[in-house]
């Protein structure tokens, strides 16, 4: 389904690590063959954010094959010296992404900025320029480059694939409490699973967040309040120039 605020772009580079973590545990990372909901959120948050909506991801679709590259790690441990890693990395990974904003019901003192066309046209923006903030493939040392596309145009590794790819059990993303919808989610934050499918064209459609029935809470959480109070420095610095 097609939004009115809706926004496509194509995200590429040359390694990506959507890590699982079940693989951290020995202090070493293991890439997802596909990314997660909350690293493709991540890197629309990276392109624009505002805290007035959150980003709802609809789809990706899947545009180079998928590879992987091991590769030795010598990160920093707790005693400032190195230990001796395995990280196994996605290599040449290009990803079309479709997705929309919604209004964040849980800031209210946020509604006089609830402008969709305003909102909508700086994201496109934003997409035209690369992203506001630097875009990063699952971790730090693996940057992104994005760029406007459209969905569904070019070819695909995966538009002649028959039948489907089903990944199992997987980690979503995370809900924290200034984005929980449901009721039970509130005033908490909750991991969540699901288990995606590819389908042809190399195609995946995400399922909402508030649709992952597997979950868990973690912790309880307060939401931070956003109003006049936080720029407030910014206004004093605009009377004193």
């Amino acid at each position: 389904m097609i939004y009115r605020n809706t926004v496509e772009f194509q995200v590429s580079g040359e390694y990506a690590l959507f890590s699982d973590i079940v693989t951290r545990v020995g202090g070493e990372r293991c890439t997802f063959h596909i990314p997660t909901y909350e690293a493709i959120k991540g890197i629309m948050n990276s392109v624009y954010w505002k805290p007035t909506f959150y980003w709802v991801i609809d789809c990706i679709r899947v545009m180079n094959p998928i590879q992987t590259e091991t590769k030795a790690i010598r990160p920093l441990n707790y005693d400032g010296g190195n230990d001796l890693a395995y990280y196994t990395y996605l290599k040449d990974v290009c990803y079309q992404v479709r997705g929309h904003f919604e209004w964040n019901e849980n800031r209210p003192e946020l509604e006089a900025d609830r402008n969709e066309h305003k909102h909508h046209n700086i994201a496109k923006r934003m997409i035209e320029r690369g992203g506001r903030r630097d875009v990063f493939l699952g971790v730090r040392e693996c940057q992104g480059y994005v760029e406007p596309c459209v969905f569904g145009e070019g070819e695909s590794y995966y538009d002649d694939m028959q039948g489907e790819v089903a990944y199992g059990f997987m980690y979503h993303g995370i809900t924290y409490a200034d984005e929980a919808i449901l009721e039970d989610d509130k005033n908490k934050m909750t991991v969540r699973f699901w288990r995606p499918v590819m389908k042809k064209g190399g195609i995946i459609e995400f399922i909402r967040p508030e649709q992952c029935v597997e979950k868990r809470h973690i912790k309880e959480m307060e939401i931070k309040k956003f109003g006049v109070q936080n720029f407030t420095g910014l206004m004093e610095f605009k009377e004193n120039i």
